[in-house]
């Protein structure tokens, strides 16, 4: 895949290769932007505000297997043109893969004759019965209801488009899509279901059910739609279609006119129209920054801090077989695979569950002081360690969903039982935060404070 070459730092812009297109600043003949009563340029000629440093840029029709990067943070602005009958292709049989997989048995336990049998969503139920109702939630909120819940949205969006009349509401649907992206964990359950499965074969005969192929199917799907959905075609689709929001949010037109123009968190959108108001697109709020978001992600992030020193001291499980065995903690698993041989899974479980939350948390307070202390130093690299941090969130749920495997799996009694313990909360409770907290900061805010801002970029908001 192409990606846009960067441009040279002059006012000058230097053509780039063959096949590359370069980006444009947005004041050198850039359009307006969109006004609140939508449509107006071409929506591969209007500004588009960079998401990781406040830069507004314009962007040419790209080339088939180009993406067109911000060239002053390296943040992709927008992803390859393709269609988006893959897409949907992969939306149907991510469906029927999903559909399979919860209706098969996903793990069966044979211990001294005695057979126990568990579904995907079995230990969301284990959990509740042993008092842990809030992981529950998180279970079923991250396996079940979010993948789920995205797929359907996504089919529907793009089946709503090829009617000849599409429903005005699909960009309700889509935007939800969107915002349930970091929640479908299917991915981080499959690792987790393989450290569960290495433990389990130690204890007993493990039969492995369809559904644990289908899990493997359906991540694999989902990933690949990842790969192949570019978010901005079906926005644009939509608007082509008039499936948007446009028209149904009237301010004054002065008012829209003299505002200046605010990018839409959620669809991208160069609208102008005052702070506050609906975006003409997708109907998101739009405000120049993310609304008190220092204040936010340090309160999230303080959380979470409180919460990481008893995720790490307190078991997350106790494990009783025969009679003997105890309470496990995180890095206690990570010294048992270790004296088993099982290094790579040892090596899984100490990246996913301590050094990601540690690169959350530094990584967050790393961005947060510098915002404080107006640091222009490595900006460039700080956005680049937001992105990082953004996308590596769920990996920590690895271990959530391996003692959801196991509680619901390992009920024999006397004989061998595996039981949540304090533990497993405080550490579910340090992944949310941080997701959260990452959800909450706003990059934008490090190239203002260091007195870099975007072309039209305005200051935080508090």
């Amino acid at each position: 895949m192409q990606r846009a070459a960067r441009p040279s730092r002059g006012l000058d812009r230097t053509p780039t290769p063959a096949g590359a297109r370069r980006l444009m600043p947005a004041f050198a003949a850039a359009p307006a932007p969109v006004p609140a009563t939508l449509p107006a340029p071409a929506p591969a000629r209007r500004p588009l505000e960079c998401d990781g440093c406040g830069e507004v840029l314009r962007l040419p029709a790209l080339a088939r297997r180009t993406e067109a990067c911000c060239p002053r943070c390296d943040a992709v602005l927008r992803g390859p043109s393709g269609s988006l009958d893959a897409p949907l292709a992969l939306g149907i049989a991510g469906l029927v893969l999903y559909a399979i997989t919860m209706a098969s048995p996903f793990l069966s336990l044979n211990l001294l004759g005695r057979l126990r049998t568990s579904g995907v969503e079995t230990g969301a139920a284990a959990f509740i019965e042993q008092g842990f109702v809030p992981l529950s939630a998180l279970v079923v909120l991250t396996l079940v209801l979010a993948p789920l819940a995205r797929l359907l949205l996504l089919v529907g969006v793009l089946l709503g488009l090829r009617l000849r009349h599409p429903p005005r509401g699909l960009f309700h649907a889509f935007r939800w899509h969107e915002r349930l992206g970091s929640w479908a964990m299917v991915e981080v359950f499959l690792f987790g279901a393989l450290v569960s499965y290495t433990r389990l074969r130690d204890l007993a005969e493990v039969e492995v059910g369809p559904a644990a192929y289908g899990v493997a199917a359906l991540a694999l799907t989902l990933v690949a739609v990842r790969a192949v959905l570019e978010p901005q075609l079906v926005w644009d689709a939509l608007e082509r279609h008039g499936a948007t929001a446009a028209g149904r949010y009237g301010w004054p037109e002065a008012e829209a006119g003299r505002a200046p123009p605010i990018s839409c968190d959620c669809c991208r959108l160069l609208a102008a129209a005052p702070a506050g108001s609906p975006c003409p697109r997708c109907a998101a709020r739009l405000h120049p920054r993310k609304p008190n978001s220092v204040a936010r992600t340090w309160a999230l992030l303080l959380a979470a801090l409180v919460l990481y020193v008893p995720a790490n001291i307190y078991p997350v499980m106790v494990i009783v077989t025969f009679g003997r065995g105890g309470p496990h903690t995180i890095l206690g698993g990570v010294a048992e695979f270790l004296y088993s041989g099982f290094w790579p899974l040892a090596l899984i479980v100490f990246l996913a569950s301590v050094m990601v939350p540690v690169l959350k948390l530094a990584g967050l307070v790393v961005m947060l002081v510098g915002i404080h202390r107006r640091s222009a130093a490595r900006l460039r690299d700080r956005t680049r360690l937001y992105r990082a941090v953004e996308a590596i969130g769920r990996w920590s749920m690895i271990d959530v969903f391996v003692v959801s495997v196991l509680i619901a799996v390992v009920r024999f009694g006397n004989l061998a039982s595996i039981d949540a313990a304090v533990g497993a909360t405080c550490f579910a409770g340090v992944v949310v935060l941080t997701i959260l907290a990452a959800s909450a900061f706003d990059p934008r805010l490090m190239w203002d404070a260091a007195g870099r801002p975007g072309s039209t970029a305005p200051g935080e908001q508090a």
